[in-house]
């Protein structure tokens, strides 16, 4: 009989390490608070002056461009986030410094006026950078490598963010829009707090991960001053051409802060059977409703198709949700035609695309999180995670721009220009996946992927 103890980082919850749900529940409540304050971003700053709940009375263009701007920085933020992880004190410690900063900034943003809100969100860019990249690498830290339940444990991750991405859009919008746009940011502040709590309660869970390595540990001095072998060159490089395709693919899907969240409010008819009218920053709560409701069966689908000896490699997942994702922007051309005619849309519309994007979304996001895991050297492991969140920001940026374009250009042209020509690039990316898988060197061999 086996009599040894498991220290609390050893105890183990549903098959996985309790670190995980640690993780789990910080980054859920963290999510709240963005996705809250996101699904109200563009609303308040075109909602009027004069308005019975104002905000800052900008054109759609201005909000669009301050949306891009905002939210790459957010992500942007994550390179010097993950360099002063590895550099000076280690995942755990930034990820803990990044939540207080996002306490204050998501606070601030409670208080009406134009300074809080600029103060309010250079907190939240610092914060973020602070924690996103190095919660991610954290998680990945919970398993030894070559364990099968890695890419399990990031689905499972990837739910709490998307809970918190469900609840906070009609909670904080629903307050936001109908009783004061502060009182929606506000409320979004509290669910930091919460995360901020759990993480620090759950301290005794992750002793074993995310701490600083450091030249004092001659166990670290040897990895950190250990040149990089050729195997790990290759694999870098094709994290970086991974990053690309990081890139252009939230380009298309961050639409969904700005360009769809405006259409959704001023072109689409959200009056649900005559009874009461559906607030936009709602539609915000699609995506991670299918997420939640979906996630399991995409990641069975993979698990079939990988028993089938198909292709099910991380890249080829990367650009086979690049093409679903693209064509749901099929729907929302649909919906301009309709507008053009009608003089309003339906919400199906909407709907039907969200429904894609979050199918391209479980194929492409939890599996790049994994991959970077996978493949990054342990010496750079926060710096190349915050380049991951550095692609999403540039992508977001890249969406403000397209979302700005259709201002002058028309919706219909941009919404059918993204579904072909992003369909097209998925398309070459699974012609190219022979040689750019032999740079992984075998990363990815062996596995067993998503379980059910």
């Amino acid at each position: 009989m086996n009599n040894t103890v498991k220290l609390d980082h050893e105890k183990e919850l549903f098959g996985h390490p309790v670190g995980l749900y640690v993780l789990f529940f910080t980054e859920m409540w963290e999510r709240f608070s963005y996705y809250g304050m996101r699904a109200l971003f563009v609303l308040f700053l075109v909602s009027e002056t004069t308005s019975k709940n104002p905000g800052f009375g900008w054109t759609n263009k201005e909000a669009l461009a301050m949306y891009g701007t905002y939210t790459m920085l957010v992500y942007v933020s994550s390179i010097p986030g993950g360099w002063i992880a590895d550099k000076l004190l280690g995942q755990k410690k930034t990820v803990m410094l990044g939540g207080a900063l996002l306490c204050i900034g998501h606070a601030v943003l409670a208080f009406n006026s134009v300074a809080s809100f600029y103060v309010g969100c250079l907190f939240i860019i610092l914060g973020v950078g602070c924690l996103k990249p190095n919660i991610s690498s954290m998680v990945g830290g919970l398993y030894k490598p070559k364990d099968e339940r890695r890419d399990l444990g990031f689905y499972i991750f990837y739910m709490g963010i998307n809970i918190g991405g469900f609840l906070a859009p009609i909670l904080c919008g629903y307050i936001g829009e109908n009783i004061n746009w502060h009182y929606g940011f506000g409320l979004a502040a509290i669910g930091m707090f919460l995360g901020q709590a759990v993480y620090i309660w759950g301290q005794k869970y992750l002793t074993h991960v995310g701490n600083l390595i450091s030249r004092k540990n001659e166990v670290d001095k040897a990895i950190l001053d250990k040149p990089l072998t050729s195997i790990e060159k290759d694999r870098i490089k094709v994290l970086l051409i991974s990053f690309l395709l990081i890139i252009l693919f939230w380009a298309a899907f961050e639409q969904a802060g700005g360009l769809m969240n405006l259409y959704a409010e001023q072109k689409t008819d959200r009056n649900f059977f005559g009874m009461f009218e559906i607030p936009a920053s709602v539609f915000q709560s699609v995506n991670s409703f299918f997420i939640i409701t979906l996630a399991t069966a995409v990641g069975g689908f993979w698990l079939k198709w990988r028993k089938k000896g198909k292709e099910s490699s991380s890249l080829f997942k990367i650009a086979v949700g690049m093409i679903i994702m693209a064509l749901g922007f099929g729907f929302m051309s649909a919906a301009s035609i309709e507008y053009a005619n009608n003089g309003s849309s339906a919400m199906y519309w909407i709907i039907l695309a969200y429904l894609l994007h979050t199918i391209g979304e479980l194929c492409a996001s939890p599996v790049s999180l994994s991959f970077i895991t996978k493949l990054a050297p342990l010496k750079y492991a926060s710096i190349i995670m915050g380049l991951y969140w550095a692609a999403t920001g540039f992508g977001n940026k890249i969406a403000g721009i397209i979302g700005e374009a259709s201002q002058n250009l028309g919706e219909f042209e941009v919404f059918t220009g993204i579904a072909v020509v992003w369909t097209i690039i998925g398309i070459l990316v699974i012609a190219l996946l022979k040689p750019l898988k032999r740079l992984t060197h075998g990363a990815e061999d062996g596995e067993v992927k998503i379980v059910s």
